[in-house]
C-alpha cells in the first residue's frame, strides 16, 4: 500500500489546484503524491479500471487503497486527514455560511467556461450578462456576511481555496473576450475578494500566460484535450512546453492558426 495519498491529475486543472493550495497553506507540499495524466492521449486502462471507467479528474487513492472522486470531496478529505489547522470553519454556523458560498462555485464556473467556449459572436453579450449576474450574487452574499473583508472570514480559508483557481482560469476571458468587471458599486465587494484571493502566495501554482496558452483550444470550442478541426495537436500537450510557445491570437472568432503557428509542432 502507498504510504501517502496519490492524486491523479492534470497539472493545470483548477480542481486539482485546490488541493495544491491546501498543501501550500499547511506547508506540507509533499504530503500527497501527484501523478500527472496527459489528457491529449487515450486514458491508461489501469487508471480507467481504478475509476470504474470515468475520466473526470482529479481522483485520489488513499493509503488504504480507497478511491475518492470530486474535487470538493477530496479537498475536504485532505483537510480533515492531513496534519495542520483546518481550512474549513470549525464553528457550525460559520461553516454553513462558507458552504453557502462554496455552493455558488458550480454555476459560476460553468458560466465562465461556456463563455470562453462560445463560438457564436452574437451570443457573447448573453454570456457576459450571465457571468456578471453571478458576480453580483456573490457580491451581495459577501456584503451580507462579510462587508469589510477582504476575505469571507479573517483570512484565506475554504471558500477562497475553492474559488481562487476559477478566478485565475478566467484570465482566458480577459484575454479572449476582453472581459472585465464593470467599475460599478455592484461589484466592489466581490472585486476586493477576488483580488485578495489571487494575491494569496499559496495560490501561485499558475500564471496568466500559462492559462491563456494551454486553454487556447477551449476558446475555439474544444475542451479537455479534444482536437480543433484541421489540427493534429492539442494546446494541452506537454511538449513543446507552454513557455516556449508564442501567445495565441486574441481573436477567437475569425482565426484558427495551425499547429506550427501556435508553436505546437514537435
Amino acid at each position: 500500500m502507498a504510504s501517502r495519498p496519490i492524486v491523479y491529475h492534470i497539472p493545470v486543472c483548477p480542481f486539482s489546484q485546490r488541493l495544491e493550495i491546501l498543501l501550500a497553506l499547511r506547508g506540507i507540499p509533499d504530503a500527497v503524491e501527484f501523478r500527472v495524466v496527459d489528457i491529449t492521449r487515450p486514458r491508461d486502462p489501469d487508471l480507467l479500471a481504478l475509476t470504474r471507467g470515468t475520466t473526470a479528474l482529479p481522483v485520489i487513492v488513499d493509503p488504504g487503497g480507497g478511491v475518492l472522486k470530486e474535487s470538493l470531496v477530496i479537498l475536504r478529505y485532505l483537510d480533515e486527514s492531513l496534519p495542520g489547522g483546518p481550512l474549513r470553519r470549525t464553528d457550525p454556523a460559520e461553516h454553513a455560511v462558507e458552504s453557502m458560498l462554496v455552493a455558488k462555485e458550480g454555476p459560476f464556473t460553468m458560466a465562465g467556461y461556456l463563455f470562453v467556449m462560445n463560438q457564436d459572436r452574437e451570443a457573447r453579450e448573453a454570456h457576459r450578462e450571465k457571468l456578471l449576474r453571478l458576480y453580483r450574487e456573490i457580491d451581495e452574499f459577501l456584503c451580507d456576511h462579510s462587508p469589510d473583508g477582504p476575505f469571507l472570514f479573517e483570512r484565506f480559508r475554504l471558500a477562497e481555496a475553492v474559488f481562487t483557481p476559477i478566478f485565475q482560469r478566467f484570465w482566458f476571458l480577459d484575454y479572449y473576450e476582453g472581459f472585465a468587471l464593470p467599475d460599478d458599486d455592484a461589484f466592489t465587494r466581490v472585486r476586493r475578494w477576488r483580488d485578495a484571493c489571487m494575491a494569496e502566495p499559496a495560490a501561485d501554482q499558475v500564471c496568466e500566460e500559462e492559462i491563456v496558452k494551454l486553454y487556447y483550444d477551449y476558446a475555439l470550442g474544444a475542451g479537455n484535450g479534444a482536437l480543433v478541426a484541421g489540427r493534429k495537436r492539442s494546446s494541452f500537450v506537454f511538449d513543446p512546453h507552454w513557455s516556449k510557445r508564442p501567445w495565441p491570437p486574441r481573436d477567437k472568432y475569425d482565426t484558427s492558426p495551425t499547429d506550427e503557428a501556435l508553436g505546437l509542432a514537435s
